[in-house]
């Protein structure tokens, strides 16, 4: 008799357990976005999700998938194809605050694929997300998190009170950049675009609006709905970054937040020898990219603005650059080493930018503001080769611009054209300068 209780218990257990499993299933519907069964967000998900960014979140991510964006909408999309790729659970609030996400079925009337890029369903409801949230809905759909190595990991978020947000690429340890954390970002107005790759630069974050360094908060499903965890039972939350003890001791809040991620304190000429490979490494990549804007532009306009000069202009990486070489004079001037020195080392190093023509780094180095980001430019051109006309570009751009200003506010704001047309006239007046010092004919250039 005991035995047969036993059996009894059991199988009732095993009958309302497997009650359960079929009722939580059948939550699920063929008319949502995406299943996500019983995968749900972890820690461990967390680190594979970062995993992913690192290897296949690249500059030209959104051009190859042909997905328009701006700022806010880096973090959401990356999120949401991660999630969809894993069968993970996703969510956003939207601007006129609905609770969406993989369960939605608002797009039931649209085939789905098993590759994300291929499913119309999930590439409308993406659209639809990214259409409905923005840098003011991000608060809602993230939480504050601890400055650590562990937590600001690629695919972390970092959000500018209301006014521009991206992601962490990828952690960078070694000293070789001007901050460990180097991040991926768009740019108004929503297209499709190339991404960013940046040092990170945020102001102090805001508690009250939650900027600063987030992740996205966890879906769960309670009571047959889904909402997310409560912020504050997140593995990663933290408040730290807003008390004024976090920057104690610091500079800044960038500061703070390197020296808690990367504390080492490298040897200045060794960094000055990473920071001079990593440069190295970014200089031959742009090589084969102004190589193939070179060709494609001579066969087909790139115009700005166009598909092709996203794929083929530079301005972004060229900032990237100069940025790394002013920091590389930095830490030359700092830690007083011998620039000259230094310099040989780069003259050694030679960029082979076409088949018959190479410049050492040490000329990049020098000429780095004659750098054209242009598709359209000649070779020369884009490696700071034809000063004189890089030079004419700017000024016949800051003349256009000083002819604009007068004609449009010279009567109807007189002081706001004065203030703008000093600002043009400094370019002018650099130019005109620089010009006579490379011997162009800067007479030809009155436009």
């Amino acid at each position: 008799m005991f035995f047969l209780r036993l059996i009894l218990i059991f199988l009732a257990a095993y009958a309302s357990m497997t009650t359960f499993a079929f009722c939580h299933v059948s939550h699920e519907s063929d008319s949502q976005v995406w299943k996500v069964g019983q995968r749900r967000w972890t820690i461990q998900e967390e680190y594979n999700y970062s995993k992913w960014v690192e290897e296949n979140v690249t500059e030209d991510f959104f051009i190859r998938h042909k997905i328009p964006v701006d700022c806010a909408d880096v973090p959401y999309a990356i999120r949401w194809i991660y999630a969809r790729i894993s069968h993970l659970p996703a969510a956003a609030t939207t601007g006129d605050n609905r609770f969406i996400g993989h369960w939605s079925k608002d797009w039931r009337h649209l085939p789905t694929n098993a590759t994300w890029h291929k499913d119309r369903r999930f590439r409308a409801a993406l659209m639809a997300m990214l259409s409905t949230t923005s840098t003011r809905t991000l608060p809602s759909d993230t939480y504050p998190i601890r400055i650590s190595a562990d937590s600001v990991t690629a695919g972390t978020v970092f959000l500018m009170t209301e006014a521009h947000s991206g992601i962490v690429s990828h952690i960078v340890m070694d000293g070789s950049t001007t901050h460990p954390v180097q991040t991926f970002e768009a740019s108004l107005p929503t297209r499709i675009q190339k991404l960013h790759l940046r040092n990170l630069i945020l102001p102090d974050p805001d508690p009250v609006q939650l900027s600063g360094l987030v992740k996205f908060r966890w879906p769960i499903e309670t009571g047959n709905q889904w909402n997310y965890l409560p912020a504050k039972e997140h593995p990663f939350y933290s408040e730290e970054q807003y008390s004024s003890a976090f920057t104690e001791g610091y500079g800044d809040y960038l500061e703070a937040v390197a020296k808690r991620i990367d504390p080492k304190d490298y040897d200045p000429n060794e960094k000055t020898r990473r920071v001079i490979s990593s440069l190295n490494r970014r200089l031959k990549e742009r090589i084969p990219i102004v190589l193939d804007g070179n060709k494609k532009c001579n066969e087909t306009r790139c115009p700005e603005g166009s598909r092709l000069w996203e794929i083929y202009s530079t301005p972004e990486r060229d900032e990237f650059i100069n940025v790394m070489f002013d920091h590389l004079e930095e830490l030359i001037k700092d830690n007083h080493l011998d620039r000259n020195a230094i310099l040989d080392k780069m003259a050694k190093i030679h960029l082979q930018i076409s088949p018959d023509r190479s410049v050492t780094m040490q000329y990049v180095f020098q000429n780095s503001k004659w750098l054209s980001s242009d598709p359209e430019a000649t070779i020369d051109a884009r490696w700071g080769l034809d000063k004189c006309g890089i030079i004419a570009i700017h000024l016949k751009n800051a003349q256009d611009s000083i002819s604009f200003i007068r004609k449009t506010y010279g009567e109807t704001d007189p002081k706001f054209a004065e203030r703008s047309i000093w600002t043009q006239q400094a370019i002018v007046d650099e130019m005109t300068g620089e010009g006579r010092k490379n011997n162009c004919a800067i007479d030809s250039y009155q436009f």
